[in-house]
């Protein structure tokens, strides 16, 4: 199993590409894994939404759903809820949570998440960069432009 941790952000798309190209290599499952905190100002700040005012966790967590589902259409798709202001280390621990509970061998980071999520987590013991069960692969660049894929049923349509 593949675990993505995926917000939504140009580099999470180039890690859960990344994750479906290895996947397809080796036959392991992807899970894109978006933990989505129920605070407006965080959805803010992470670009999922204009303004506080229009905040709607589940029109978030669909969004983010969809474009995963566009990027990865063999990718399974999780939303974790957090409370308000959340910590950093508050969604790493979700996000090891997840990937215990599922038996992850990887674990694909885009670098904007790599900064928000994994570097923080030097201060706290147990941190999935140096978390011996679960290998990271951090991804840094992403490319210009990610191609939508296709179900192989969309390959029959007239």
């Amino acid at each position: 199993m593949y675990l993505v941790a995926y917000d939504g952000s140009r580099l999470a798309n180039a890690a859960l590409d990344r994750a479906a190209q290895f996947a397809s290599a080796t036959g392991d499952d992807v899970l894109a894994v978006a933990v989505v905190p129920d605070d407006s100002a965080y959805a803010v700040e992470a670009g999922w939404v204009p303004s506080r005012e229009v905040f709607d966790r589940q029109t978030v967590v669909g969004e983010l759903h969809e474009t995963a589902v566009d990027i990865a259409p063999s990718a399974s798709f999780q939303a974790v809820t957090v409370g308000r202001d959340p910590a950093p280390g508050n969604i790493v621990a979700e996000l090891r949570t997840v990937a215990s509970e599922t038996d992850a061998s990887v674990i694909f980071v885009g670098s904007e998440n790599a900064g928000r999520v994994v570097v923080p987590l030097v201060s706290v013991g147990g941190n999935v960069a140096s978390d011996d069960d679960h290998d990271v692969h951090i991804v840094r660049h992403a490319p210009p432009e990610i191609h939508r894929r296709f179900p192989k049923s969309h390959f029959y349509l007239p």
